[in-house]
């Protein structure tokens, strides 16, 4: 594995379609299609609850289940106004920023099809020196080209239509990957290569392994929450995206210390299990990945408080990938990062034996 190419072209130009596909919270069942026909080859089963999730299973006959997981929503506003004038007020859905949002390209999302629109922004000749007023949720609108309220409507735009940014993947320097819904749908990615390089490298796995993408992290992981219910894991490896804070304007004091291209990021806290995380540091070392580590308060904030906290306590870990610009439509991540979260799940799930047993004091 370790002089082997790990993205491949077809995995990355599942990727580009992953990422370019809107998911917002709420509304993920096309992007969890592509996601689940593309894993489909690699696994032995899948399910799906109520709200969405998705599990592909190795093994589902095994007692023993370890899970490896990532979120597929993507943050989102809700259309919530639409005044006489024709122009379209939003509420959030997730944590989406106000402040990036003045003449960006969203596509609203209507029974009728997709309407296209724009954040439209007062020009700056109209501006006040010294008086600007800043993007806020209630100063920020959408222009969708209509004069009136009833054209908005004869659109098919109603209270509650989806509004998601049209940005789109692109590589810079052959180096990072860049798009809206890095986060966390590159983690969604991840997992998927893990599973591929398990039937491709022919891995015999003593336990039954839950490949699962979760729903509505980006309102409260909501769909770990759900989905950590139906499997009863004894085990789960989270990946999610963490600040790559050597990017100007970031506290390290604040943050911490990690960067894009210097590897895979280990957290420390709480909702994270030592011995599990013992067995990763272990693996990462033996393999010589390298890795960051970053320490969590009270919180990870990642579906992995949702899996550690249940059903009496889960053995958990969460790997992140460094990203630039979270929450922005240029969301970026370099490509050697990537790769090695995938090799580090993967390897480390080689050392997971049948009925591995974590706890502390064992």
């Amino acid at each position: 594995m370790k002089n082997k190419k790990i993205i491949t072209k077809n995995s990355q130009d599942f990727l580009v379609k992953y990422i370019n596909n809107p998911s917002p919270t709420g509304f993920e069942s096309k992007g969890q299609k592509i996601w689940l026909k593309y894993i489909k080859p690699y696994i032995d089963s899948h399910f799906v609850d109520t709200y969405g999730t998705v599990v592909g299973v190795i093994n589902p006959e095994k007692k023993f289940k370890v899970v490896i997981e990532a979120h597929a929503d993507e943050i989102s506003w809700f259309v919530h106004y639409i005044s006489s004038e024709g122009y379209i007020y939003l509420r959030r859905n997730g944590g989406s920023d106000h402040q990036i949002a003045p003449s960006k390209r969203v596509n609203i999302h209507t029974a009728k099809g997709m309407v296209k629109g724009i954040f439209g922004w007062p020009a700056i000749h109209t501006r006040k020196s010294g008086k600007e007023k800043t993007p806020k949720l209630d100063n920020i609108f959408l222009d969708c080209g209509c004069k009136n309220k009833k054209e908005v409507e004869d659109l098919g735009i109603h209270v509650g239509c989806v509004v998601t940014y049209e940005d789109e993947f692109l590589i810079l320097n052959n180096n990072y990957y860049v798009g809206r819904a890095l986060d966390n749908r590159i983690g969604g990615f991840i997992i998927a290569e893990v599973a591929r390089l398990l039937k491709e490298n022919k891995v015999k796995l003593p336990f039954g392994l839950y490949i699962t993408n979760s729903v509505q992290e980006e309102v409260g992981l909501r769909g770990a929450q759900m989905i950590v219910q139906s499997i009863k894991p004894d085990v789960a490896i989270v990946t999610d995206v963490c600040h790559d804070t050597n990017t100007p304007m970031i506290d390290k004091i604040q943050q911490g210390d990690t960067k894009c291209g210097d590897g895979p990021v280990l957290t420390y806290g709480p909702a994270v299990q030592n011995n599990l995380l013992d067995l990763i540091i272990g693996t990462a070392n033996r393999n010589k990945i390298p890795f960051q580590r970053l320490a969590a308060s009270r919180a990870t904030g990642t579906d992995t408080d949702a899996f550690a906290y249940a059903n009496g306590g889960v053995a958990s870990a969460l790997i992140s990938l460094p990203l630039k610009y979270m929450h922005t439509t240029v969301e970026t991540a370099h490509k050697s990062d990537i790769e090695n979260v995938i090799l580090l799940i993967f390897e480390t799930l080689k050392n997971i034996k049948d009925n591995h047993d974590f706890r502390y004091l064992s």
